[in-house]
């Protein structure tokens, strides 16, 4: 019998939120094996909200997604074929792998070998992967956050936001961050420590809101949620404050002519702000000592995380589109195969 593999491609480009029907699962023979390549069996698949940028068939910082192309995603994968000499099999990593259930790499590209097993393999792509990296060099590189600073993380219940609080908490930061509803924000403030948390669905005047918490102003804001979000904020920056630009996920959606604008950029001159955007890629050398930080931080239970998994490679979209809802609560996986012992 012929082996086979399955994937997720998209079946069309997207216009507004994104929904199931704009992908479609393929079912196509089972990779082989060619010379310094490896194929992979995925164990877990993430759900992204920035691949979002890529799927209405214009380019981000990635190149636009073409209608038939594999969906992109991190995912914790175990080598079960090898003719590379840098991989056996046997071997986990976390790779750009995908929805799909296997994959082929000649081991270049974005390759980790997981050998740190004192953390849950989710955690190598969540707070110790893309999530985790952008919250670290966001505020160290970004930011060059500083002890006794106020930071304001929004998304704050998302991995990037709550990883970010928590590493400020470390810093020596005061921190406040801003999520949607009670479960999340109690999370927020008992498990992972922040000192002040805003639920925005149940305030009426955010900037109010934050005015009120941070009554000195914000030295650092980071946000995920996108113009709007900074427009509110940008008026209540301390003088020389930052504004780290981590993510968009309320303009994703929208076309360009449509996404807010930002109105207060008089701020930008008055109190000497300035905004900036990474792509943490740019720290990929950087990524290991960061990462083996944060491991330490995980295994003495000093830095919390939450992980949603979905079961099956089918669950997949659905995932994704949830997340544009704002029914995610930590970073959302897909679980395709058990942990290997």
């Amino acid at each position: 019998m012929t082996r086979t593999t399955r994937r997720w491609v998209l079946a069309r480009h997207v216009e507004g939120a994104p929904a199931p029907e704009d992908f479609a699962l393929e079912t196509r023979p089972h990779p082989e094996l060619q010379d310094g390549k490896f194929i992979a069996k995925v164990i877990l698949s993430s759900v992204d909200p920035g691949m979002r940028s890529r799927l209405s068939g214009g380019d981000s910082y990635a190149g636009a997604m073409k209608i038939g192309e594999g969906v992109d995603g991190f995912c914790v994968a175990q080598v079960i074929e090898s003719a590379n000499p840098n991989y056996a099999v046997g071997d986990l990593i976390a790779a750009g792998g995908g929805w799909r259930e296997h994959f082929v790499s000649d081991g270049r590209g974005y390759i980790q070998k997981i050998t740190d097993r004192r953390v849950p393999l989710g955690c190598w792509i969540g707070v110790l992967g893309i999530p985790g990296m952008t919250a670290w060099f966001g505020l160290h590189r970004v930011a060059q956050a500083k002890a006794g600073e106020t930071l304001l993380v929004t998304s704050a219940a998302g991995p990037v936001g709550a990883t970010a609080g928590q590493i400020g908490r470390k810093l020596g930061m005061r921190v406040v961050g801003i999520a949607g509803g009670p479960l999340k924000c109690a999370w927020l403030k008992d498990i992972a420590g922040f000192d002040a948390v805003i639920d925005y669905k149940a305030e009426p005047d955010l900037a109010a809101a934050v005015r009120r918490v941070c009554p000195e102003g914000v030295d650092v804001l980071f946000d995920n949620v996108g113009n709007e979000m900074v427009d509110r904020i940008l008026p209540l920056m301390k003088l020389r404050g930052r504004v780290v630009v981590s993510g968009q996920v309320a303009d994703y959606n929208l076309p360009v002519a449509q996404r807010p604008g930002l109105k207060h950029t008089d701020v930008f001159i008055t109190h000497r702000v300035r905004m900036e955007g990474l792509v943490v890629f740019d720290d990929l050398r950087q990524f290991h000592a960061a990462q083996a930080q944060m491991a330490d931080w995980i295994a003495d239970g000093a830095l919390q995380f939450a992980i949603e998994e979905f079961d099956g490679l089918e669950t997949a979209p659905e995932a994704f589109c949830g997340l544009f809802r704002g029914e995610n609560f930590g970073r959302r996986l897909v679980r395709l195969a058990p942990d290997p012992q």
